[in-house]
This record gives C-alpha cells, sequence and structure tokens, in this order.
C-alpha cells in the first residue's frame, strides 16, 4: 500500500493529498520502492562457532548463514576460561532453535532464545546468545547498508576515547610505562604495580611448604597490596604530573572493609575510576562504600544478569557501568543496560580485554559511537595475524578507537586464516590464586 492509499484507509486522504502533490508523492514512492528493492524476508539457514587463535585468547565466533546466498552475519560468543561449552551451545542447540526464523525480527529472537534453556542469565549461555544477537545486528546493518551505530541514530563523537594499560613491578618501571602511554596520546593511563594485587610483593606462601594445592597456584596477601597502592599513586602523580587520568583496576581481590579503607585514602589522588572494588557476592556492600568516599567507582566485569547491575544503577551507587557485553547477552540487552544507565549519571567502560574477539571489540565501539553517556573504552591492539583473520577489525590512533565505515560492523572473517590458528592444548581455566594460608582469592 503506497502512502496515499494508507492515508485514505484511515480518513486523511484529504490531508495527504494537500501536504504532498501528486508528483512529489510519485517520486516518494520510487524512492521507498528503490530503496526496499530486494529486502524480502529472510530466514536463518545456519548457526555454527568457528574457533580461533590468533593471539593465544581463545575465540568464538558465531557465524549466522541466510537463504540469501552471500548474506551472512558475525557475532562474538568468546569465553575464554569454558570456550568449548559455548561451542556446543551454539551448534548444538542454538543452531537448531535459530533455523528457519527470520533474520529481521532481533528483539523476538534475544526474547525466545534467552528463555529457550528455560534457565538463563549463566556465561556460556549468555555467551552463546550474544554470538546469534551480534550476528544478527551484523546482517541487519548490511541489509541496510550502514554501520551498526547508523541503526541506533548515528554518532555522538568522532572516536571512542580510550585507556591503556601501564605496569611495572617498581615504581620506576611503571612511571617509564605510564610515560610511554601518554606519548603515544593516552589521556587516561590504568596503573597496576605488577599483576592484579602486586602478589609479587607478598611473602613466601606457608601453604606450598605444607603441601596445599599445586604448585602452579598463585599467592596474594591484602596488607602489601593495600601499603603498596596509594604510594604508587602518589608517585605517579608526582613524576608524571596532574593532566593524565589515573585508572587502577582491584579485581575484587580484596575485603569490602578493605576496599572502603583504600578507595578513601586515593581519593586524594583524583582517580578518573577505580575498578571493581568489591567483588559480586558483596554488593550489599556498595551504599557504605558510596557514603564513605568520592572516588568514581567502576563495577560489572564479572556481572552476567540484570539483578546485579540494575540496583547498582538506579540507586546511583557506582559511577561506571562496565559489563563484558557478551556475558550480558550480547549487543541487544547492553544498549538497554547504557539507556537505563543514562538516566541515572552511569557512564560505561565496556569490558574490552585481549580475550575478547574484534567483533566483540567493534560491538563495544559501535555502542560507543552512539550513546550520549559514554565514558571510556578500553583499548586494544591486533598483531598482523588477528588482522589476517579479521579484516576490518577497529584500529587505534592517538588515544581513540576508531571504526570503519562499513556496513554492519564493519568485520569479516578468512575462515582459512583463522584454521591455522587452533586453540592451545589448554582448554581455559582461571589458575587459583591463594592467601598464606590456602584460602582462595576470588577475581
Amino acid at each position: 500500500m503506497n502512502r496515499r492509499n494508507l492515508l485514505k484507509g484511515i480518513g486523511l486522504g484529504a490531508l495527504g493529498a494537500m501536504s504532498l502533490p501528486t508528483g512529489a508523492q510519485e517520486a516518494s514512492d520510487k524512492r521507498y520502492t528503490d530503496a526496499t528493492k530486494g529486502l524480502r524476508p529472510l530466514k536463518i539457514t545456519k548457526v555454527r562457532a568457528i574457533t580461533t587463535s590468533p593471539m593465544g585468547a581463545r575465540l568464538v565466533i558465531i557465524k549466522v548463514e541466510t537463504d540469501e546466498p552471500g548474506l551472512y552475519g558475525l557475532g562474538c560468543g568468546t569465553y575464554n576460561q569454558r570456550p568449548l561449552t559455548v561451542v556446543t551451545a551454539v551448534n548444538e542447540y542454538l543452531d537448531g532453535f535459530a533455523r528457519g526464523r527470520s533474520v529481521d525480527d532481533i528483539e523476538d529472537m534475544w526474547q525466545n532464545a534467552y528463555t529457550s534453556s528455560y534457565w538463563r542469565n549463566g556465561p556460556v549461555l549468555n555467551n552463546a546468545l550474544s554470538g546469534l544477537d551480534m550476528a544478527l545486528w551484523d546482517i541487519k546493518g548490511k541489509r541496510a547498508n550502514m554501520p551498526v551505530y547508523q541503526l541506533l541514530g548515528g554518532r555522538s563523537r568522532f572516536a571512542a576515547d580510550c585507556y591503556s594499560h601501564a605496569g611495572g613491578r617498581d615504581f620506576k618501571e611503571l612511571e617509564d610505562s605510564v610515560r610511554s602511554k601518554m606519548e603515544q596520546g593516552f589521556r587516561h593511563v590504568r596503573i597496576q604495580l605488577g599483576s592484579y594485587g602486586s602478589s609479587h610483593l607478598s611473602q613466601k606462601p606457608h601453604f606450598r611448604e605444607a603441601g596445599f594445592g599445586v604448585p602452579s597456584d598463585g599467592h596474594m596477601d591484602s596488607l602489601p597490596y593495600l601499603k603498596a597502592t596509594p604510594k604508587m599513586f602518589e608517585h605517579i602523580r608526582n613524576t608524571c604530573g596532574e593532566d593524565v587520568e589515573l585508572l587502577h583496576d582491584v579485581h575484587e581481590r580484596i575485603q569490602p572493609i578493605e576496599a572502603i579503607n583504600l578507595l578513601k585514602e586515593l581519593e586524594q589522588y583524583r582517580p578518573f575510576f577505580i575498578e571493581d572494588p568489591l567483588a559480586p557476592e558483596q554488593n550489599g556492600y556498595f551504599p557504605q562504600l558510596r557514603n564513605q568516599t568520592s572516588v568514581p567507582i567502576a563495577m560489572g566485569e564479572l556481572f552476567n544478569n540484570p539483578h546485579e547491575w540494575v540496583d547498582l544503577i538506579t540507586n546511583r551507587l557506582i559511577d561506571f557501568i562496565r559489563v563484558h557485553i557478551t556475558q550480558a547477552g550480547g549487543f541487544t540487552p547492553s544498549r538497554k543496560l547504557a539507556t537505563l544507565g543514562e538516566w541515572f549519571g552511569v557512564r560505561t567502560a565496556w569490558h574490552g580485554p585481549g580475550d575478547l574477539s574484534p567483533v566483540g571489540h567493534a560491538a563495544n565501539a559501535h555502542l560507543d559511537m552512539n550513546i550520549h553517556n559514554f565514558g571510556i573504552q578500553e583499548s586494544v591492539y591486533f598483531n598482523d595475524a588477528m588482522r589476517e583473520v579479521f579484516p576490518g577489525a577497529p584500529t587505534m590512533d592517538n588515544g581513540y578507537m576508531h571504526l570503519n565505515d562499513r556496513p554492519g560492523w564493519g568485520i569479516d572473517i578468512n575462515e582459512k586464516a583463522a584454521a591455522k590458528h587452533p586453540f592451545p592444548e589448554d582448554p581455559g581455566t582461571w589458575l587459583p590464586i591463594r592467601r598464606r594460608d590456602g584460602t582462595a582469592v576470588r577475581p
């Protein structure tokens, strides 16, 4: 039905004729016909997982094929610690669920796939669902001949401002690392004294002498870390100045009361944010933390479901939400999460580690480009092997992440190149960290 007939059908024919002359109407109808020509209803014919490891991390890419020859979409379902479980969930369950369904109705697909396992919100099924969801957005952009961010309303900025990681086993090494990042154009730098928790500062653990655990188990005690971290901030502020924004990741490795005291002490150094000061199991401590300090708080790397982030956002208990969007179920729920944050003054800082695929990083950046409440993005660099496997991956320049303007995510996958990089023999795990007496430390 053209516009004139539609207006007649709802009793507005005269108004339509008055507002759009016949010649203009015909031109409008022709533009509509030309724009929609070929956009016939498409069905999903196959959903499959592709595994590859060009930089060591175990990447899982989900490819959704359609009944239009050559048209497919790519999504990220990477779960580096349990990748093969995602592969099984995709190939054995989501493939059969999705076949024959429309590629156009992303919201309907997400809602029904989300509950197709009855129980939901786990990292395995969320990553599998994320891959399907992202691939459908990729197809949507390709059919519209637009980058995904244009489907959301276009750009709010020219590129995504990023922070980089600086580290060193002592203050001088760390200072040199920060200066290097600043010379590369980064205005935001995350500082860590060695690995998470500065484990190299801890004394020889007693659990090893007692034969508890296995030799590869790591060791970290709270007190050396709590003493060293304020001194680390003081040194970097004194040597690198006030113009660089400093971030730090606690990585949930200390007790809630220790986190409260630490953030109070760090307040004088004006951190841009302190990341994950509390474990997800201790969300109830956030009101106390917020009441004790004005240090900006970033939280959410380990979150999987809305029950973990809704209260923190709506009660204004955090300043940045940094969910790993594949763990949250994909692009569809993450854009809704960003909108929720906007109304409560919470900015985004999507988790963007090295064990997220270029497709996942692109999804982060497409959201970053569109949303008003963008805060900061974790930077990433890809080696030549990764770029061979994923042509069109985002690029970094002067501290900004840049996208190309190709339709969809703007990324393809070279499956022959991907096959040259099989998974490591280790199927994936997060190595244990223990206190001196052997007590497990949660990440």
